[in-house]
């Protein structure tokens, strides 16, 4: 349930962000990578293939990113004043 919830708000957050060039996607990306990196370790680990893994990895630093893109607009703002 709550992996559910995390992923619809990063669902969201991707959507948002579509058109830019950010640290959303950017997280999204290093996610999906070492997603799959862990996966196919773990299978020849002899654990088998796991898709949660690559979702999970995925929403993780997305919202990580999300963050990250946050701390950047907090300090801009900070600058300003």
């Amino acid at each position: 349930m709550v992996w559910t919830i995390l992923g619809i708000i990063s669902v969201l957050l991707l959507a948002f962000y579509y058109n830019k060039r950010n640290a959303v996607w950017g997280g999204f990306t290093i996610g999906l990578i070492l997603g799959f990196v862990v996966a196919i370790f773990l299978y020849f680990q002899g654990g088998g293939f796991d898709w949660y893994l690559i979702g999970k990895y995925t929403i993780v630093f997305t919202l990580i990113g999300f963050g990250a893109e946050l701390l950047g607009k907090i300090r801009d703002l900070l600058k300003k004043k």
